[in-house]
């Protein structure tokens, strides 16, 4: 699993001309589901989410959660973070997991996230064309893969 985590003062998905989630500050995350995810990459990749000290301190400094400042969850679903671009100039999506692998994956991630904050997470839409606009703040943007803890 691989997802890509911006630090935001706002953020919202549309689809259709319809804003159907959207968040103050807090974390957007676009998500991307392999064939080798499992829940246990789901679990660690919550608890690297939403514990990770990348929000100011009264000094200014990263040092506190997403936890710590009950800030908000914004959950996208995008396949395109496993493509490879290793042969030619077309990327290829081989290695995304199909969606009847994904989507309950993806629901997992948003249930536990939902759990470990104690409230609600905004979501895209699983497989539609979607606009995602955000403000990114600092600005902050962090990757991490589950295959790779680093």
């Amino acid at each position: 699993m691989r997802l890509v985590i911006q630090r935001v003062s706002q953020a919202s998905v549309t689809v259709e001309n319809q804003v159907i989630g959207q968040i103050g500050s807090g974390l957007l995350v676009l998500l991307g589901i392999e064939h080798a995810d499992s829940e246990e990459d789901v679990d660690w990749l919550i608890q690297k989410t939403i514990q990770m000290r990348i929000f100011p301190d009264e000094e200014g400094k990263m040092n506190c959660s997403l936890q710590d400042i009950q800030g908000e969850l914004l959950v996208v679903s995008q396949f395109t973070l496993h493509a490879s671009t290793k042969k030619g100039n077309r990327p290829s999506f081989i290695a995304a997991a199909r969606p009847e692998q994904a989507i309950p994956l993806y629901e997992s991630f948003i249930q536990k996230a939902e759990v470990a904050l104690g409230k609600s997470v905004q979501t895209g839409s699983f497989g539609a064309d979607m606009k995602v606009s955000l403000l990114n703040d600092g600005p902050v943007t962090i990757i991490i893969d589950s295959k790779n803890k680093e």
